[in-house]
């Protein structure tokens, strides 16, 4: 274990992780997690050390739990820490492939803590427009407005734009540019991670961002007006979608 390099990922719920995580998987040199009983197969869940998303309020809210972020200054940033998460997810991974992959959607707020604890580790960055996860979210959290969804969006990628001054061996992945290209994406994923790009995709849909923000504009404009976020969201490389 102690000669595989971590490659951690994170990203908004419903902003691609799982399914980026899946293909990444593909490739015959990176260890991922599967058929583990855990959500997802997700990593956050296989250890005792970070707390999961759900006990931070889950999908539209956990990125304002201020022991969401997680830094270098952390108090279980410690060798210790380490040790621990390397014995609990090395029970799941396979010992002979150089890249570990663990995907958490909280994980991009936690990129300078795991740079902390693993030196060598790389991160992806999954990035999906605020609309579409919001419209997508919804189905989890009907309680949360699309505003409020996009507005929570906003401030977990305000904290991940700071936090990535700290940070070498970022990555930022658009989930339309996966939908765009998928062999291109994950060819630069591959030189990222320092493998060969040796993935398996199988057919995608790539129309769901078109049907989630066609949705939203045929929607009441009166209940999620975001003509004042634009430039938030432009901050950030979307643009929101023109009224209907």
């Amino acid at each position: 274990m102690n000669e595989q390099r971590f490659v951690f990922m994170g990203g908004m719920h419903r902003s691609g992780t799982t399914l980026l995580a899946s293909l990444v998987g593909t490739n015959p040199l990176v260890a991922g997690f599967r058929r583990t009983g855990a959500p997802m197969d997700e990593g956050q869940y296989l250890q005792t050390v970070c707390p999961y998303d759900e006990q931070h309020g889950g999908p539209g809210r956990f990125a304002y739990a201020p022991g969401a972020h997680m830094t270098e200054h952390d108090r279980l940033a410690t060798p210790a820490t380490a040790r621990l998460l390397r014995e609990q997810w090395g029970r799941y991974l396979a010992p002979d492939r150089p890249v570990l992959l663990e995907k958490s959607p909280p994980n991009l707020l936690r990129f300078r803590f795991f740079r902390h604890l693993f030196p060598d580790a790389r991160f992806v960055l999954v990035t999906r427009h605020p609309v579409a996860v919001a419209m997508s979210t919804r189905k989890w959290t009907p309680a949360l407005s699309v505003r409020q969804l996009v507005e929570h969006w906003l401030h977990a990628h305000d904290l991940v734009a700071a936090d990535a001054a700290h940070l070498d061996g970022l990555l930022t992945v658009r989930y339309e540019d996966l939908m765009a290209d998928p062999a291109a994406t994950l060819d630069t994923i591959a030189a990222f991670a320092g493998i060969p790009a040796r993935f398996r995709v199988a057919e995608l849909d790539r129309d769901a961002n078109v049907r989630y923000l066609a949705a939203w504009r045929s929607g009441p404009a009166a209940d999620d007006d975001l003509g004042d976020l634009a430039a938030r969201v432009g901050e950030h490389g979307y643009r929101l979608p023109a009224a209907a």
